[in-house]
């Protein structure tokens, strides 16, 4: 079995869960924040909509560098609904399932590396980059915005199984 399919099966899963709390994002708590330091609802679901972009750059690219010499460099988007952020998501999981889909295992295998500036973050193999980098990143923020739906009391549906909201 190839790589991509191998990963594909937990891709379609994450993402479909991912999805599962962006469809109840209440438009009214866009703004909300738990705490000063942290990101608004609606800004932490637009980065769960965004992060499968990466996937394209992980899988195509050997490098990124998040702070550049010339000063460039990724730009967040500016979260304007939620209708728009579920149809980037929903756009954005497309693309990524088919980058995923046409990777070889030899290029899954090329290694990859993330820098701040002279800083090196680390250097994986792409398969591992999308693994953590991707996957694992998407649902660590899944679950701060379960948290701050949770806080909101927005029923949650399950997610691995049945939630207190969704027992079946």
């Amino acid at each position: 079995m190839a790589i991509a399919e191998s990963i594909l099966p937990e891709f379609d899963q994450e993402m479909a869960n991912t999805r599962k709390l962006l469809t109840i994002v209440p438009e009214e708590h866009a703004s909300w924040k738990p705490h000063e330091k942290s990101a608004s609802m609606g800004g932490l679901a637009l980065h769960l909509a965004n992060i499968p972009t990466w996937t394209g750059f992980t899988l195509t690219k050997t490098e990124l560098d998040l702070k550049p010499a010339d000063g460039g460099g990724f730009v967040p988007p500016t979260y304007a609904s939620m209708a728009d952020t579920l149809e980037q998501f929903d756009k954005n999981v497309a693309d990524a399932r088919a980058t995923i889909a046409s990777t070889s295992d030899e290029e899954m295998m090329v290694p990859w590396t993330l820098m701040h500036g002279e800083h090196k973050v680390f250097t994986l193999p792409r398969v591992a980059v999308l693994r953590s980098f991707v996957l694992s990143h998407s649902i660590h923020h899944r679950g701060q915005l379960d948290v701050y739906l949770r806080l909101k009391d927005v029923p949650l549906p399950g997610i691995y199984g049945p939630s207190a909201d969704s027992p079946n």
